[in-house]
């Protein structure tokens, strides 16, 4: 069952608003793509953190404003809801703002990094949870060797 803003792990209990949310949608993203549940809540809740940091201010108040439901729907959208994906392997593809990971025929990326290192390493990760594959390309869209 997906954790919501009345149920949710107490280890984010302490966490403010917008990073609680942020942990529990990411949370729910990993549980969907195969981690545990005690390998997901951390590595949620670190993610979150820097998101916060990161994020704008604007960015935080729509976090904090978004309801249980917008979440939900969020998620339903996410190529995580897609059962039929979690046989399929991790494809590391250039992206406009560096290199996306992305499972083999999603509709769009699970996460991109300023670095092919880092969406490698995020690849083998996801690929390694749900016991799939990395292909990896070049800047020119063909497999790398």
């Amino acid at each position: 069952m997906p954790w919501d803003t009345t149920n949710y792990p107490s280890s984010l209990k302490n966490l403010e608003t917008a990073v609680r949310k942020k942990a529990i949608d990411i949370a729910n993203a990993m549980i969907d793509e195969g981690y545990k549940e005690d390998q997901a809540i951390p590595i949620a809740t670190e993610q979150a953190k820097k998101w916060y940091d990161d994020a704008s201010e604007k960015e935080r108040n729509q976090m904090i404003q978004m309801s249980d439901e917008e979440l939900r729907s969020r998620d339903e959208d996410a190529q995580s809801s897609r059962p039929e994906l979690l046989e399929k392997g991790e494809h590391i593809v250039p992206h406009e703002d560096g290199w996306a990971v992305q499972t083999q025929d999603a509709k769009r990326a699970s996460a991109v990094f300023d670095t092919k290192k880092e969406a490698i390493d995020r690849a083998k990760e996801i690929a390694h949870n749900k016991g799939t594959s990395v292909i990896i390309h070049n800047k020119d869209g063909s497999i790398s060797g």
